[in-house]
C-alpha cells in the first residue's frame, strides 16, 4: 500500500510533547485525502496527557469492566497523537461525497494530513462564508457542549426531547469559563434560557465571560452559589440554579454546582477531575435538597437519543451558534493562534503554566 509522509504532535514522555514523523495510507477508492489548516488545543485533555496526569496513564482501564485497577499497566507512552479540532482543505479525492478544493471539519488530531474515508468518519463542510478557523469546533468541541444541553434535555422531558428542552425558560448557572464553559453559556442564551450565570474565580475569564454579554459572578472562595441563591427566589425554601452546567476540573466547582441547585435541581457535569473530588460533600446539600448529577460526555448522547443525535447533528446545532455568534467567539475566546511547528513547546508552556490563554489554534503551513 502507498503511503504518504505526515507529521504529527505527541508525547515521547511525561512532560515532552514532540513533533513526530508518521506515515498515512494514500486515498484510495471512496477515499479523499485532507491537507490540515487550522488544529485547535484542548488546553484540558492535551495538558492532562503531556503532563501524565490523566487516569490511563496512572491505572489500568479494563475496556470489558468498564473500570480502572491499580492492577496492571497504565498506557504507556509515546502518546503518537494529540487534539481532536482540526479543519482542512481537501486536495484529492476519489469519493463523491468530499470534492476536491473544499474545507471540512473533523477530529483526527495534531496532523500536517489525513487520509479520509468519510463513510467511517465525520467530515463536517466549514461554509465558505465562516472564518474558517472556527470550523475547530465544529466537529468535537462544540458537539460536546451541545451534549450537555442534551442531557439536561433528558433529564426533564425524556429521550424525545429538543435540545433547548433543559434550558429554555429556566435559571442556568456554568461553573467555569473556560472554551466549554463559555461555549455552553452562550448555547444556553441562543436556546432560550431565562437567566445565565457563569461562575468563575479567574477574573480574566470573567471579564471574557462579560465581553460576550454574559453575568459572571466570582467563585475564587467557593461562595457564588450564595448569590446564585440571593439571585433566584421560586417560593419559599425553593431558590438557586434550575440546572447547573459544571465545566471545570476541580471539584470545587462541582461543590458550588451543588450548593447553587435548587430542591430537585441538576448538575450536568461536563469536567474531569484528575485529582479525585474531596471537597464534594454528599451528605450535605446533594442529600436534603433531592439533587441529581449526570455526566455529559461525547462518546454517548443520552440514553435512546443516539439515532436523532448522531455527530453530524450534534454539529448542525453547533453551526447555528457559531452563524449567530462567530465573531464574537473569535474575538473573546481564541488568545492564541500559533504556527504548527512550534505546537510542542506551547504544549509544553500550557502543561508547565508559563502560559495560559483560553484557545489556542495551530496553524499548518502547506508545505
Amino acid at each position: 500500500m502507498d503511503q504518504r509522509a505526515v507529521r504529527t504532535i505527541g508525547v515521547v514522555a511525561p512532560g515532552r510533547p514532540a513533533m513526530l514523523d508518521d506515515v498515512e495510507p494514500a486515498p484510495g477508492p471512496g477515499q479523499a485525502w485532507v491537507s490540515t489548516e487550522w488544529t485547535g488545543i484542548s488546553a484540558g485533555t492535551e495538558v492532562a496527557l503531556v503532563r501524565g496526569t490523566d487516569p490511563q496513564h496512572r491505572l489500568c482501564w479494563d475496556p470489558d469492566l468498564r473500570s480502572f485497577s491499580s492492577h496492571g499497566p497504565p498506557a504507556g507512552y509515546p502518546i503518537r497523537g494529540l487534539g481532536y479540532m482540526e479543519v482542512g482543505r481537501v486536495t484529492e479525492s476519489r469519493t463523491k461525497t468530499l470534492s476536491e478544493g473544499s474545507l471540512v471539519a473533523m477530529a483526527f488530531g495534531h496532523r500536517t494530513g489525513r487520509c479520509v474515508d468519510p463513510a467511517a468518519t465525520v467530515a463536517f463542510p466549514v461554509p465558505e462564508d465562516m472564518d474558517p478557523l472556527l470550523g475547530i469546533y465544529l466537529a468535537q468541541m462544540g458537539p460536546i457542549c451541545v451534549n450537555g444541553l442534551l442531557h439536561a434535555a433528558a433529564d426533564v422531558a425524556g429521550p424525545e426531547a429538543a435540545v433547548d428542552a433543559g434550558v429554555r425558560d429556566r435559571h442556568v448557572l456554568v461553573t467555569g469559563a473556560g472554551v466549554i464553559g463559555l461555549l455552553t453559556a452562550l448555547l444556553a442564551v441562543h436556546h432560550g434560557a431565562a437567566a445565565v450565570v457563569v461562575a468563575e474565580p479567574s477574573p480574566e475569564r470573567r471579564a471574557v465571560a462579560e465581553a460576550l454579554g454574559l453575568s459572571a459572578v466570582d467563585d475564587s472562595d467557593g461562595q457564588a452559589w450564595l448569590a446564585v441563591k440571593q439571585l433566584w427566589r421560586h417560593g419559599p425554601g425553593d431558590r438557586g440554579a434550575d440546572v447547573v452546567f459544571q465545566c471545570r476540573g476541580h471539584d470545587i466547582s462541582l461543590a458550588t454546582a451543588l450548593k447553587a441547585l435548587r430542591p430537585q435541581g441538576t448538575v450536568v457535569d461536563l469536567g474531569f477531575y484528575q485529582g479525585g473530588a474531596p471537597s464534594v460533600r454528599l451528605g450535605e446539600e446533594f442529600h436534603h435538597n433531592g439533587l441529581a448529577i449526570v455526566c455529559a460526555q461525547i462518546s454517548r448522547v443520552p440514553r435512546g437519543m443516539a439515532v436523532a443525535w448522531t455527530r453530524t447533528a450534534l454539529a448542525t446545532v453547533t453551526l447555528d451558534l457559531l452563524r449567530a455568534r462567530g465573531g464574537d467567539i473569535r474575538r473573546h475566546l481564541v488568545t492564541d493562534v500559533v504556527s504548527f511547528d512550534n505546537g510542542p513547546e506551547f504544549l509544553a508552556d500550557l502543561a508547565t503554566r508559563r502560559r495560559g490563554g483560553l484557545q489556542a489554534v495551530l496553524q499548518v503551513t502547506p508545505a
